[in-house]
């Protein structure tokens, strides 16, 4: 997943784990320097300044998803997003530089997330259960994802670009380790076969051209991954 800047750049998590801070605020250390930059004062100015920041950027994501599930996300404009987050635009353009960047932010926290749930969480999305219970379970929560218009829409992750993206590395590892805990056979193959059903491209297809519904496209996928690592 890139960041959403206008030359593409490629992330990963630490677009949402470093801790923001705003234009013109310098890191701060332990607070063990000397004069302005090391009192008291000057660091809970910083901090407040920090979680100013961090407020405004939560306000910004929660206002601009609705929006986009509101209204085509095409013609969403930056006013729009600055106005139902009630920030300034000042305050918009110092962290996104355009909506698709706002929505790729969007697009890289609810991934975020869903790796947590696959390191962390219970089973069957979770450690604990057989590879193609686990299997089936990230294709449902990819759908899930996929739903969203952010990646349909604005065209995140679409073409060769999804390939570059931090996110796929991670589905990568993450079914290749199932095909390798399965047993199956030639998993470096095999692996990226197992993630083409889940193509923007191909998923909008399915959905709109061909008129599957959700729940059907999570049926058949469930199958495959029984299929092949059952």
């Amino acid at each position: 997943m890139n960041d959403g800047d206008e030359h593409g750049r490629p992330v990963f998590l630490d677009l949402l784990e470093a801790s923001p801070i705003p234009d013109g605020a310098a890191p701060t250390g332990p607070g063990r320097g000397h004069g302005t930059r090391g009192s008291p004062g000057a660091a809970g100015t910083r901090g407040r300044e920090r979680a100013d920041a961090a407020r405004n950027r939560a306000r910004i994501l929660a206002a601009a998803e609705q929006l986009f599930a509101e209204v085509d996300p095409r013609t969403v404009t930056m006013a729009q997003i600055a106005e139902a987050a009630g920030v300034g635009r000042a305050t918009l353009y110092r962290r996104f530089p355009t909506p698709a960047a706002v929505a790729v932010a969007l697009l890289d926290e609810h991934e975020r997330r869903l790796q947590g749930a696959m390191l962390h969480g219970p089973p069957p999305l979770g450690p604990g259960a057989p590879p193609a219970e686990r299997l089936a379970a990230f294709y449902t929560a990819a759908v899930d994802l996929l739903e969203r218009p952010l990646p349909l829409a604005l065209g995140a992750e679409t073409g060769q670009q999804r390939f570059a993206t931090g996110a796929y590395g991670f589905w990568r590892a993450h079914v290749r380790a199932l095909l390798a805990a399965a047993d199956t056979p030639d998993p470096d193959a095999l692996v990226d076969v197992l993630l083409g059903p889940l193509d923007p491209e191909l998923y909008r297809h399915q959905r709109h051209t061909a008129g599957l519904s959700r729940e059907r496209i999570t049926r058949a996928l469930g199958l495959l991954a029984r299929r092949v690592l059952g």
